[in-house]
């Protein structure tokens, strides 16, 4: 599987009322991923959202991932999961969405996590926060070392935390396959130029 570019997480605060055209946004300006991440109770609207949103990413031939959610990404027939250390088990994720699904797994600063992690049968492993982050404040930063480190797993890296246009390229020298964002994306008075940006710099 070849993961590589900007890795697009949605926010359901940011994106209130423009869910489905910032995304669209995004991947015209070359989101390779989309991940729909909503920590809200509301299933409904959950679900209404992750439908719609797998039907841009189809369009644009770009696979989206449910954040936590296996059930929801079981039930829309969604491309894959995103799994924390807490969110349940990467083999049953694996199990329930089959051997294509592209499931990722949290694995802050540790390589030990990220090797626990493809042996459970992760398709890649997310590193962070490489940056002090507004979306998780308290987060442990992870050196960028850790992105080299890395690449003798074989798996796609994915840097997450803090990262902006202006400071991704010494983040993807270092290793990361995947570059995910979530403020300084759209936040972007353009969102697609903004994308673009990011784009480029692989």
């Amino acid at each position: 599987m070849s993961l590589r570019g900007l890795y697009a997480i949605t926010d359901s605060a940011l994106l209130a009322g423009r869910l489905l055209p910032a995304v669209a946004a995004a991947l015209e300006g070359g989101a390779r991923i989309v991940q729909y991440r909503d920590k809200s109770m509301d299933n409904a609207r959950r679900e209404s959202e992750a439908r719609a949103l797998l039907a841009i990413c189809r369009r644009y031939e770009v696979p989206l991932l449910i954040n936590d959610d296996l059930a929801l990404a079981v039930r829309i027939g969604a491309d894959g999961v995103h799994l924390g250390r807490s969110d349940g088990s990467l083999s049953e994720a694996r199990r329930a969405l089959g051997p294509d699904a592209i499931i990722g797994a949290t694995c802050h600063d540790s390589l030990a996590m990220a090797e626990e992690a493809q042996a459970n049968g992760a398709s890649y492993v997310a590193f962070g926060a490489l940056f002090p982050s507004s979306t998780k404040p308290g987060a442990r930063t992870a050196p960028l070392a850790l992105l080299t480190e890395a690449r003798s797993l074989h798996l796609p890296v994915v840097a997450i935390g803090g990262i902006t246009a202006d400071n991704a390229a010494p983040v993807i020298a270092a290793g990361a396959d995947c570059v995910a964002v979530i403020s300084d994306l759209w936040n972007a008075p353009d969102i697609t130029a903004h994308a673009r940006a990011f784009t480029q710099l692989f």
